[in-house]
Order: structure tokens, then sequence, then C-alpha cells
């Protein structure tokens, strides 16, 4: 990682879980610095992974593992036709809509987390040949899976952005904090 995640407070583990979460999202954010809806829209790899569908990906995954561990319905589900849309935007979604949308996402998913009593708490896991029957993870498991799904994709749009234009994740930190973000 090529940023510094901040020390939380003393015992702030919810703080320090959630802030590890914001640099991975951080690190997929910067992927897309200056870049056209139609490069960021690009496969220039051997992968059929774009920068943008990587972004649609994991904010449509942290809306759906937010969702679970609220136990609510999903606004957004995808079946076998509809899998392949999550990782391209259609219709008249752009990178700056699904920045929008995911910056919601996880704004949602840091004051559900700071409101629940523990991250002991638990919500069961969807019936899925990938999950144990009647599975059940923690808050802080989902943290900790969100730190997972979000630090691979971070990787995925790193060789996507340097496959483009050479741009490496140094280079576009120091964008960042220069201000030419977004």
């Amino acid at each position: 990682m090529v940023t510094h995640v901040p020390a939380e407070a003393p015992g702030d583990e919810r703080g320090a879980l959630l802030s590890f979460v914001e640099a991975q999202r951080g690190a997929i954010r910067r992927s897309l610095i200056g870049l056209t809806e139609e490069q960021a829209a690009s496969r220039p790899s051997a992968s059929g992974l774009s920068l943008s569908g990587v972004l649609k990906h994991v904010a449509e995954g942290e809306l759906n593992w937010l969702r679970m561990a609220q136990q609510r319905p999903s606004e957004v589900s995808r079946t076998e036709e509809t899998w392949a849309d999550s990782f391209r935007l259609v219709g008249d979604e752009t990178v700056a809509g699904m920045l929008d949308f995911w910056d919601g996402v996880a704004a949602e998913a840091e004051t559900f987390i700071r409101s629940v009593p523990s991250l002991d708490d638990t919500f069961p896991l969807p019936e899925a040949p990938w999950f144990p029957k009647e599975g059940r993870v923690s808050m802080r498991w989902l943290l900790l899976h969100l730190v997972e799904e979000h630090a691979r994709h971070a990787g995925h749009a790193d060789i996507i952005r340097e496959s483009l234009d050479g741009r490496n994740a140094f280079e576009l930190v120091a964008r960042e904090r220069a201000g030419s973000g977004r």
C-alpha cells in the first residue's frame, strides 16, 4: 500500500478497521483520476476487467454486504443473466455517478458499523454453495472481508491503470495530494 493508514485511538478497533476499509476504497478511487469514461471502460490487460467495472463491482458488493449485515434486502440484486453488468457501466451510468453512489454506501456503512453494539454481533449468510449451511459472521468479519475484497480489487486497478497509461499508484497518490483528483 502506498499510503499510511493512521493509527486508531487506543482501543478503537472499529475506527482502525474502518480506516483500513477506507484506505482500500481510496486506492480504487485513485485509479480513476484523470481518465475519460472511455479510458475507464477500456480493458488494456489480459483480464476482462476495466476500472469502471471494478468500481461498480466493489460499490455494489459493499452495498450487498451492508444490506446482509442490516438484514435488509439490497436495492441491487444480480441474477445469472445480469451478473456481467456488475462489472461494466450500463445505460446512463458514469464513473462520477458510481463514485457518488459508492460514497453514499461508504457513509452508510460507517454509520451502521459505528451504531452496532458490538463487533461481535452476527448476521446470517444467505444460502449459497460457497457459504456454510446456516452460517453467520460477525461485524468484525464483515469489515475484514471488505478490506480483503477491496484490496484484491485495488491490486487489479493498479495493474489496469498502469497498463492504460503507465501511471502507478505512487504517481496517483501524488496527483491526488496535489489536488488533481476526480
